[in-house]
């Protein structure tokens, strides 16, 4: 694995020539997130019904599958964030994007545990190429006053990707459920192809070559990154409530689909008898209409992209997305509890931009990839202490348990962002001082 990395690292900035950075980065973006949007559902949509009808997981199987990817996102998050800060971020998300794909078809190639669970560590891995340096790349190229915004565009755009992807998802489904797989991880890899002709790279200078010391600025960097994170009180308590996102996560990730499959009956829609494969499509199409009209509320409500302003909405959102949470797992109705659901991932979905908004306030371009890739191995640890933890009361108990369970994890996020305003008002008016 390690000479492909470094083949596809020697092939890529060979291919980095001067016309493709006359395309707007912007566009690039937003193509980026379209076609990821497609890829995602296209993979996803159908993925709890192969793995509780095809592969044949219970519970705790189904929440090691998310331990194993967010173990992979741990180990690997801070190394890649730190490639992306000094060598390339381009490059970073081009190679993630691979090897995403390749683990998306691996985890269609063979129906058993032991595929299925290499396949997250896998894609894992993409993923931490690509977290942190696709939204440091971007910042870069338009500044960080218009990244806030652009982050919101850019889910708008990934939902609509959304909404393609589960139409295509449906059809692709009836044929094999192992097909979305393989098309999704097809589709990644003509992206990361794209990407190596088109994708600019003008706001980023990495150190020179002359300059570079090899390891030393690979430690140096890391120092960086986590020295910004601890002489900030606001980051640090951003940084606790990243822990707890992570450790509740699990549970709602893994669990929501197969409890609708489990613990209700999928109804009659306007007369026609439809199965857990149309419902799921149409719950995915509704959730991503949702979540367009969310982030284009939130692109107005967040204003100039003020952090403070920025964190009392997502203390908002979380306290929100608790009530939803406990709605869904108490409701012994169908619609209500799809209800509560679509609500709870209509708000999950703007928290990610706008806390990645926040987090570029707080940090410089030269450690930008490294901070955000920091914040987002915090998420990973909390998803891999947390997901075994839920998974056992899952099994021990029952499945809404676990679900409720998750719910009482993220609930102390609400009380914290009010720590962390308070801390950024102190910090503020330290600076004034001085």
């Amino acid at each position: 694995m390690a000479f492909a990395l470094y083949t596809c690292y020697k092939f890529v900035m060979t291919t980095k020539r001067k016309e493709t950075s006359k395309l707007r980065p912007v566009w690039i973006y937003l193509f980026i997130a379209f076609l990821s949007g497609i890829v995602w559902e296209v993979t996803f949509t159908m993925s709890a019904i192969y793995r509780v009808n095809v592969v044949r997981l219970d519970v705790l199987e189904l929440v090691l599958l998310g331990t194993a990817l967010e173990l992979s996102v741990f180990l690997f998050e801070i190394p890649t964030g730190v490639v992306a800060d000094l060598y390339s971020r381009r490059m970073s998300v081009i190679i993630g994007t691979f090897l995403m794909g390749f683990g998306f078809i691996l985890e269609g190639a063979l129906p058993i545990f032991a595929t299925v669970l290499l396949a997250q560590v896998v894609w894992g891995l993409g993923w931490t190429f690509i977290s942190g340096a696709e939204q440091a790349w971007i910042t870069d190229e338009v500044g960080v006053e218009q990244a806030g915004k652009l982050f919101l565009r850019g889910r708008q755009f990934l939902q609509v990707g959304t909404l393609i992807g589960i139409i295509l998802a449906v059809p692709l489904a009836r044929i094999s459920l192992q097909l979305p797989y393989f098309v999704g991880g097809g589709l990644n890899l003509f992206l990361g192809l794209v990407l190596i002709f088109f994708m600019p790279e003008n706001g980023f200078q990495p150190k020179p070559k002359e300059e570079r010391e090899g390891f030393g600025d690979f430690i140096k960097t890391i120092r960086s990154g986590v020295t910004a994170i601890r002489t900030r009180t606001t980051l640090v308590w951003f940084s606790l409530i990243a822990l707890l996102v992570g450790l509740y996560s699990e549970g709602w990730d893994r669990l929501k689909e197969p409890h609708l499959l489990t613990n209700h009956t999928f109804p009659d829609l306007f007369g026609l008898s439809l199965g857990p494969v149309e419902w799921f499509a149409i719950l995915g199409g509704s959730g991503s209409l949702l979540v367009i009209i969310a982030s284009q509320i939130a692109r107005r409500g967040m204003g100039n992209g003020n952090p403070r302003r920025l964190a009392v909405i997502l203390q908002g959102l979380y306290a929100m997305m608790v009530v939803s949470m406990i709605g869904f797992t108490l409701s012994g109705q169908f619609w209500a509890a799809i209800s509560f659901m679509l609500i709870f991932d209509t708000l999950r979905g703007i928290t990610f931009p706008l806390s990645q908004a926040f987090v570029n306030h707080y940090v410089e371009s030269r450690i930008r990839a490294t901070v955000l890739s920091m914040t987002e191995q915090i998420d990973a640890f909390g998803q891999v202490a947390g997901g075994p933890v839920v998974g056992m009361v899952g099994r021990l108990v029952s499945m809404p348990a676990a679900i409720l369970t998750s719910a009482v994890i993220l609930f102390p996020a609400v009380p914290l962002f009010s720590k962390l305003l308070k801390a950024d008002k102190r910090e503020s008016q330290a600076q004034e001082a001085v």
